[in-house]
């Protein structure tokens, strides 16, 4: 990650975002910040390159300057001063995604039918060069929504923001048909996004069931996001089913108000043959436990026609079953909110044109392939919505980094100085996901086959011994908004006291 700093004369927020108006146009400076892994120097590039190279232009108005919207940027002020900050992450991997065109997928699966595939040792043909602590970071690519939750006044506009923020954190998921590599037992990864404000730590707290666990938290304490999740996956012939069990709950501390909530199902299809394609499905429920306020979110199946694929639907109700709006959108796309007696004549008037449409379909099962259906139009906006969430775009090299997001794109990004800070358990040093991320798949499979047997002894040691694992930063306890047993933080991870931890590479 690389910084660049401009010192500006003028700027005003329009709906919440900071725009500029002038820029000084000579001035070049150098300063020395303190990043949190070393000290780095810092140069501000001239304005027009900067405006060329950093900010994204917005609609031009009529006697009016152009205007542009910051990305990936934040404020530092110092003696008297403005500084505008932007942080460079890497936008592409070392080396594209290898083909999977000659591999006999069957051959490996076909003893697997109806197991759990986090008990079967899988080969790295299925993988993606990221550890499954590294996707669930993903869950806060959007953070700005949880900052929005965080600054509104209103309780039902608030849970609109967090349920909007529920289904952005299983947006990354859209095409992404590798699987995350199994976090060794004890690994970690840490992340911190000064632009986009927080702070996150992960633990892989168990092997036997796989139990990742995570805490972020707000860097000026507005709010603190945790949960544990076991990902069970099963595999049904032509397709895996990953169930999400386990419950995150997010704290906004300004407001005393704690939500809680399961991320739904996800299914890849196609796995030995087809196209792979992905579908959310199941009931999403967010329960503001402060206030009572719940808003239910049914991520629909693709159904017999594919007409319901990547669809959202649901409602805010408050605690005296009052509903207050509708939420609706695609989870691949855009979620809105809208008054219930709105919404439901929308949809009167499109059920009158949408009759007998398709006829004469085959719906019995069969051996083939699952086809993909076709993606239908965008979503139908209800006139008098609101724009909650709407997903930002990918990459144009994307589908050949593993259908990566520019978030996930930067996550196992390993610079010059971070090794001194970062804990020795910390997932980017380990070697097969960085010899998969370099291309080295000869190299990546042994490291995985290595990393694998060398915990398999470790746990023979242990029970040789008759010792327990202990975790290092996370520990087994209630959690006081469910009553459910959880893993919670305990704290002191960024004390960088590293002592005793386990050579796990």
């Amino acid at each position: 990650m690389h910084m660049t700093m401009i010192l500006t004369a003028g700027m005003r927020e329009q709906n919440g975002l900071p725009l500029f108006f002038t820029l000084s146009p000579s001035l070049c400076v150098s300063v020395f910040l303190y990043h949190h892994h070393h000290l780095r120097k810092c140069f501000c590039l001239d304005a027009k390159e900067t405006l060329a190279t950093q900010l994204r232009p917005l609609k031009k108005k009529k006697k009016k300057k152009l205007k542009y919207e910051l990305k990936n940027y934040r404020w530092w002020k110092t003696g008297g001063l403005s500084f505008l900050v932007f942080f460079h992450f890497r936008t592409s991997l070392p080396a594209p995604m290898f083909s999977r065109n000659n591999v006999s997928i069957w051959s490996i699966l076909k003893k697997c039918i109806g197991l759990e595939l986090s008990k079967i040792t899988m080969p790295i043909v299925f993988n993606e060069p990221l550890s499954f602590l590294q996707r669930i970071t993903e869950y806060m690519e959007h953070t700005y929504l949880i900052n929005k939750a965080c600054s509104l006044p209103d309780s039902i506009e608030r849970m609109q923001a967090v349920a909007a923020f529920a289904v952005s954190a299983v947006a990354s998921q859209w095409d992404r048909t590798g699987k995350p590599f199994n976090p060794l037992l004890g690994e970690t990864y840490e992340l911190t996004r000064e632009e986009l404000g927080f702070r996150l730590v992960s633990e892989q707290v168990s092997h036997h069931p796989p139990v990742s666990a995570f805490h972020a938290e707000s860097l000026v304490g507005d709010f603190v996001f945790h949960g544990s999740i076991y990902p069970k996956l099963k595999f049904w012939g032509k397709s895996v089913e990953a169930e999400p069990k386990g419950t995150i709950t997010l704290e906004l501390l300004k407001h005393n108000e704690a939500y809680t909530w399961s991320n739904p199902y996800c299914c890849v299809h196609n796995i030995i043959l087809g196209k792979l394609w992905i579908e959310q499905y199941g009931t999403v429920e967010i329960v503001n436990h402060s206030t009572g306020d719940k808003c239910v979110l049914n991520f629909k199946p693709c159904g017999m026609f594919g007409k319901e694929l990547h669809k959202v639907e649901g409602y805010i109700q408050d605690k005296s079953k009052k509903k207050h709006c509708v939420i609706y959108g695609k989870w691949t796309e855009c979620m809105w909110s809208v008054d219930p007696q709105a919404y439901e004549a929308h949809k009167k008037s499109e059920r009158k044109g949408d009759n007998k449409k398709h006829k004469n379909l085959d719906g019995a099962d069969n051996d083939d392939a699952d086809d993909m259906p076709e993606v239908q139009e965008t979503v139908s906006v209800v006139p008098g919505s609101t724009l909650l969430w709407r997903i930002d775009s990918r990459p144009a090299h994307s589908a050949s980094m593993y259908n990566f997001t520019n978030f996930a794109m930067s996550l196992n990004e390993l610079e010059p100085g971070m090794e001194a800070i970062l804990a020795p358990t910390d997932c980017r040093f380990r070697p097969d996901i960085r010899a998969m991320e370099n291309g080295n798949m000869d190299e990546a499979s042994k490291e995985k086959e290595r990393l694998e047997e060398k915990q398999r002894a470790s746990r023979k040691e242990r029970a040789k011994y008759e010792e327990e694992w202990s975790t290092r930063w996370f520990q087994m306890g209630t959690n006081p908004y469910t009553g459910a047993q959880g893993w919670l933080y305990t704290g002191g991870y960024f004390n960088r006291n590293y002592q005793d931890l386990p050579n796990i590479y």
